[in-house]
């Protein structure tokens, strides 16, 4: 095993123990009074550039296991670099970034074939520390977003719905995104006992729509073989959740029958929850078209 695998199977391993328990990472089960601050998107303090695919999950798993309130991170020269100080005994946090490169070798072999090279991926890994933890930051990098109503939440929803410009149909008792026919398909709005459930469940189904190959491309083979289904089911789940965190609404699992298929798809390739919450986050970005409402990110303009 490659010290890359073994990044790898740490991580997968921390998100395979949590959904054996019945925790879903990406949508703890945090009492409403912290959730408004708690399921925010989390960013760096010091570049004020949100974190995105499995650092997210990370992220968010850290500060409910160590109770932070706020999403702001940095790494410890980023707060010595702005006169800050990180406390001693502080524990910090593992996030990954993902690079690549072409080896000398493959260069040679793309010359010789007449082909373009190639790039290896790598992993990275480097620590931060969540702003809870460092003493002497001035200015106010709290990172804990305006609370939201309800009604504030399903307003900013369904700017957002509206805008994408999808086929969205109403009617009938089934929830579902026909791949083949690119159309959404919702019950009518009084089947919800709780409103903001449908828009819980109409993000879940946004983030199927991104998979068209006249967008994000992510159904080239999804004959809707099981274990591709099983992945894409994660990777809706995952993408409603971050785009609940970004529009203030307090994500839950909808596809909770799912969690099996899951658990067999991340043991069988320690790489799935990686690919999963990646093609999240830019089924998310795609969604929202990268417009941040995030309080920090109004200040920092």
């Amino acid at each position: 095993m490659t010290k890359r695998d073994d990044l790898y199977d740490t991580v997968t391993a921390k998100i395979i123990e949590q959904l054996e328990q019945g925790i879903c990472p990406w949508a703890q089960p945090w009492d409403a009074g912290q959730a408004a601050r708690q399921f925010s998107m989390p960013a760096n303090a010091g570049s004020m550039r949100e974190y995105s695919g499995i650092n997210i999950i990370l992220l968010w798993i850290s500060a409910y296991e160590q109770k932070f309130t706020a999403q702001g991170w940095m790494t410890y020269k980023q707060a010595a670099d702005l006169g800050a100080q990180v406390r001693k005994g502080e524990t910090s946090t593992t996030v990954f970034y993902t690079s690549q490169f072409i080896t000398k070798d493959e260069k040679q072999a793309a010359k010789e074939q007449g082909r373009k090279p190639l790039p290896r991926r790598y992993l990275k890994k480097f620590r931060v520390f969540n702003i809870a933890q460092i003493d002497g930051l001035e200015g106010d990098l709290s990172f804990e977003p305006e609370f939201k109503t309800e009604r504030m939440s399903i307003e900013a929803a369904d700017k957002v719905i509206t805008e994408t410009g999808a086929d969205i149909r109403e009617g009938g008792l089934r929830t579902y995104y026909s791949p083949t026919d690119d159309y959404i398909q919702m019950p009518d709005d009084y089947r919800y006992m709780d409103p903001v459930n449908r828009y819980r469940s109409l993000l879940h189904e946004l983030t199927h729509w991104t998979g068209h190959h006249t967008r994000l491309g992510r159904f080239k083979d999804v004959a809707m073989k099981k274990q591709s289904y099983g992945a894409e089911e994660l990777v809706a789940e995952i993408g409603a959740a971050f785009l609940c965190a970004r529009l203030g609404i307090e994500p839950t699992v909808r596809h909770s029958d799912y969690i099996g298929a899951w658990l067999n798809i991340m043991k069988a390739d320690n790489r799935a929850i990686f690919k999963a919450a990646s093609a999240a986050s830019k089924a998310a970005a795609f969604i929202t078209k990268d417009e941040q409402s995030y309080q920090h990110k109004q200040k920092a303009a």
